[in-house]
């Protein structure tokens, strides 16, 4: 059949629609929970509940999909969750064991593309190229990740949901519209009316501040975000990203920014063992030592240093904020940390503080102020040029030989009940050298080399401490719900774990 121009026209268009497909993301569902139903077939098909600590105050940082049926979700208090699910399995999180999963799982979607750079341990990229950018090619690479998956032996407790979309940012909403173990493609011909069954809080990147600032610009619902103009948005998010939105949401894929490091810490919910100001101040010393090191890992040098401490049933917090000359070196750091914790020991001892009824529910430290090694000039002084020396040799024999094997006493306390282990960062593979213990639950430390970090942990502590608080207003349902659960597992069987009368499990 001879080609009319009209037709020629037409076929363009055709071909111009398929190949809008730039990103394909794959979304592990429920990963760590996966993970542990992976590990255990006994758990397949029944509600589980990963925590950061065995304790009733803390919250779900992941629910299989059996839990999320009941309601349990990421940030449940425990206490409501197992009100919601009283058949729920709770299972304390294993960071080692989740990265060395992350690993295998990557190495399976690389047998059908390359993928990008992980975003997070249970989320990736896979850029597509040429005739991959095709509907039907797409969809096929798609296929055989998920069938991967299946002949590697990780279904069906493991499985993952894919989007495939114009750019990075729609792929992973797209990933988001069918779970668990859905495809869902978006092409520039589905926009914007694809998107308008979403709610604004569906949407990567809105949480709740940036939700209300839309509403307060008149903007309710995702047909009205679609909708909005370039300049309508960069008003509403108050800064230029609202216009990167705006490009985002039309499926143009736009350039990373680089962003320099502000800050560097660690925080940890204490358990009930370690909810007294020596085991406080082992924590503190401990998080703060591991600090220092990604400090001199990643070359940076702080100017300042925040110490944090809340307490259970006080809504009053220990703050100290430190500045100094911009150094690195770890006996420096805690000798300064030891210095503001004598002040809160000094309380307690004059009875200004009661450790019993008010213990330390949660710590944390950031090293802030930073500044790349090297762009000043350093102090000439020989008690700070040993104390560099020290430094350079525990990081030394502790990249070599397992972190922690060799450590400042003051953190025996902490090493010795595994408190603040290596945490899963939201957007972030964390390096196990850094961050886990040798000898952790009987482990030696994995050997990983991944470069992200930090922000799922700190999600973490938003959550827990709002579960933490939620814990105090409602002390009766709590002591309820988790009357028939023991420290040692976390196992239903009140014969076997009788509760003493006026305490309430583990929690204190």
């Amino acid at each position: 059949m001879p080609t009319t121009p009209a037709r020629e026209t037409l076929h363009r268009c055709d071909r111009r629609a398929v190949m809008t497909l730039r990103c394909l993301f794959v979304d592990f569902n429920s990963y760590f929970a996966s993970v542990e139903q992976y590990d255990d077939p006994a758990l397949l098909g029944r509600p589980v509940a990963v925590v950061p600590v065995l304790s009733a105050t803390t919250c779900a940082i992941a629910a299989s999909y059996e839990a999320k049926a009941f309601g349990v979700k990421t940030g449940t208090p425990v206490w409501e969750a197992l009100e919601l699910c009283p058949d729920l399995v709770l299972r304390e999180a294993r960071p080692a064991r989740y990265i060395a999963m992350h690993h295998r799982l990557m190495a399976a979607i690389e047998e059908c593309i390359p993928h990008g750079k992980a975003e997070s341990i249970d989320e990736v990229p896979c850029w597509l190229i040429g005739r991959e950018r095709e509907r039907s090619n797409a969809v096929a690479i798609a296929g055989r990740i998920k069938q991967r998956l299946v002949d590697e032996g990780f279904g069906p407790a493991i499985r993952c949901s894919i989007g495939i979309a114009p750019n990075r940012f729609l792929a992973k909403t797209a990933s988001d519209m069918r779970k668990p173990d859905g495809l869902r493609v978006l092409e520039e011909s589905d926009l914007p009316h694809a998107l308008h069954a979403l709610e604004l809080r569906d949407f990567c990147g809105i949480g709740p501040s940036v939700e209300q600032r839309l509403l307060r610009a008149g903007i309710r619902t995702s047909e009205q975000l679609c909708a909005a103009s370039r300049s309508q948005l960069r008003a509403a998010w108050g800064s230029i990203e609202g216009e990167r939105y705006w490009l985002q949401l039309r499926g143009h894929e736009l350039p990373g920014r680089t962003e320099r490091r502000a800050s560097l810490g660690h925080s940890h919910v204490l358990g009930p063992e370690l909810r007294s100001f020596e085991g406080a101040r082992a924590v503190l010393f401990k998080l703060l030592a591991k600090a220092a090191m990604r400090l001199r890992h990643e070359r940076y040098l702080a100017g300042g240093l925040a110490i944090r401490m809340r307490f259970v049933g006080m809504d009053r917090r220990f703050e100290r904020d430190l500045t100094f000359a911009p150094l690195d070196d770890t006996p420096t750091l805690l000798r300064l940390l030891g210095d503001e914790l004598s002040t809160l020991e000094a309380a307690a001892q004059r009875r200004r503080w009661n450790v019993k009824r008010h213990p330390p529910l949660s710590v944390a430290v950031t090293l802030m102020q930073l500044e790349p090694a090297g762009s000043i000039t350093q102090e000439l002084m020989e008690s700070r040029g040993r104390a560099k020396a020290i430094s350079a040799t525990l990081d030394s024999i502790n990249r070599r030989y397992g972190n922690n094997t060799l450590y400042f006493g003051a953190m025996q306390e902490a090493l010795e009940q595994d408190a603040a282990p290596m945490r899963i960062p939201f957007a972030a593979i964390p390096e196990a050298g850094l961050e886990e213990d040798v000898g952790a639950r009987g482990k030696p430390a994995a050997d990983t080399a991944e470069e992200l970090w930090l922000e799922r942990e700190r999600q973490f502590k938003v959550m827990a401490e709002e579960a933490h608080r939620k814990a105090r207003e409602q002390p009766e349902r709590v002591r309820a719900a988790t009357k028939p659960f023991g420290v040692g597992g976390w196992v239903r069987n009140p014969a076997a774990e009788p509760e003493s009368p006026g305490t309430m499990g583990s929690l204190f």
